[in-house]
C-alpha cells in the first residue's frame, strides 16, 4: 500500500487493492512520507474504511486537526463496541464519535460541563450501549487522564445506538424520549407497575425500539394478513385498544400512521408484558 497524501505525521491516505481510498493511522506513519512511498506495515495501527468519498473527506479534515491519542482512544472504544454488541456499526461512527470525544475532552479541560437530560432513559433503554459508554469514560481516564462525568457515558452510548441503526442523532434522541412515554401509556391503560429488570420488560422495550426504527425508516410490518389482524383484535381487544392509543400518540410525532399489522404485533407484545406482570404480582 502506497501513500497517496500525508494528512499529518500519524495519518496518511492511500488506496486499497480495489482502488478505494482509505485512511491509514499509525505513530509516525506519515513522517517524511510522500506520494507513492510504500507504507511501512509495522507502523500501521488502523486502516479506516468509510462508505463514501464525502465521509473520507470529512474524516481527513478531522484527523488533520486532532491529537493522535484522541483518535486512538475513540478507535479502541469503537472496536470494543463492535465486539461487545456483535453487530456491524455504521462506519460513520469513526467521524461522529471521534469528533464528540475530542470535543468532550476539550470542554472538560475548559470547565464546561453539561448535564445529559437523557441520562436515565439511556440507562434504562440501552443498557449494553450504556455499559460501553461507561467503559469509554474509564478508558479515556486511563489513557488521557481526563475523568469525564457520567453524563458522557450516556452521550457516547447514543452515538453507538445511532451507528447500530444508521440514524441521524436527532432521530435517536427522539426515539429515546418517546419510548418511556409509550411504556407509560401501557401502565396507565392496565393500571400496572412494571419490573424494569424483568426479561418480559426488556423484551417489550426491545420490540418498541424495533417498531420505532421501522416507523422512522418506513419499513413497518405490512404483509396485509387481514385474518391475522382480525384474530388479534378478537382475542385481545383491550391490548389492541391500547395499541391504538399508542398509534394516536405517535401521529403527533411522525406523519405516517402505524399500519394494521404493526398494531397487531404490538398488541401481542403488550399481552405478553401484562400477563407476565400479573403472574409475577
Amino acid at each position: 500500500m502506497q501513500v497517496e497524501r500525508v494528512i499529518n505525521n500519524n495519518v496518511v491516505s492511500a488506496f486499497d487493492s480495489k482502488g478505494k481510498e482509505v485512511l491509514v493511522m499509525g505513530k509516525g506513519v506519515g513522517f517524511q512520507g510522500k506520494k507513492g512511498k510504500e507504507i511501512d506495515k509495522k507502523l500501521i495501527e488502523k486502516i479506516f474504511y468509510l462508505e463514501t468519498q464525502t465521509e473520507v473527506d470529512k474524516f481527513k479534515e478531522l484527523l488533520a486537526n486532532l491529537p493522535l491519542e484522541h483518535i486512538q482512544v475513540s478507535n479502541e472504544i469503537i472496536t470494543y463496541a463492535d465486539k461487545t454488541l456483535n453487530r456491524k456499526l455504521n462506519p460513520n461512527i469513526y467521524i461522529t464519535l471521534t469528533d464528540h470525544i475530542n470535543f468532550a475532552i476539550e470542554r472538560f479541560r475548559q470547565g464546561m460541563l453539561f448535564d445529559n437530560p437523557l441520562l436515565w432513559d439511556v440507562r434504562r433503554l440501552y443498557r449494553r450501549e450504556y455499559l460501553i459508554g461507561e467503559y469509554a469514560v474509564a478508558l479515556i481516564d486511563k489513557q488521557i487522564g481526563v475523568r469525564l462525568p457520567v453524563d458522557e457515558a450516556a452521550s457516547i452510548a447514543l452515538h453507538i445506538v445511532n451507528a447500530e441503526y444508521s440514524n441521524v442523532m436527532s432521530e435517536t434522541m427522539s426515539i429515546t424520549k418517546i419510548i418511556p412515554q409509550l411504556v407509560e401509556i401501557v401502565k396507565t391503560e392496565f393500571v400496572i407497575q412494571l419490573d424494569e429488570q424483568s426479561i418480559r420488560y426488556e423484551s417489550f422495550v426491545a420490540y418498541l425500539k424495533g417498531m420505532m426504527q421501522r416507523i422512522v425508516n418506513k419499513e413497518q410490518l405490512d404483509s396485509i394478513d387481514q385474518e391475522f389482524i382480525d384474530m388479534v383484535k378478537k382475542l385481545y381487544p383491550g391490548e389492541f385498544a391500547c395499541s391504538r392509543k399508542i398509534a394516536d400518540f405517535l401521529t403527533g410525532h411522525y406523519p405516517d400512521a402505524i399500519l394494521a399489522e404493526e398494531l397487531a404485533m404490538l398488541s401481542i407484545h403488550i399481552r405478553r408484558l401484562i400477563l407476565g406482570t400479573r403472574r409475577e404480582g
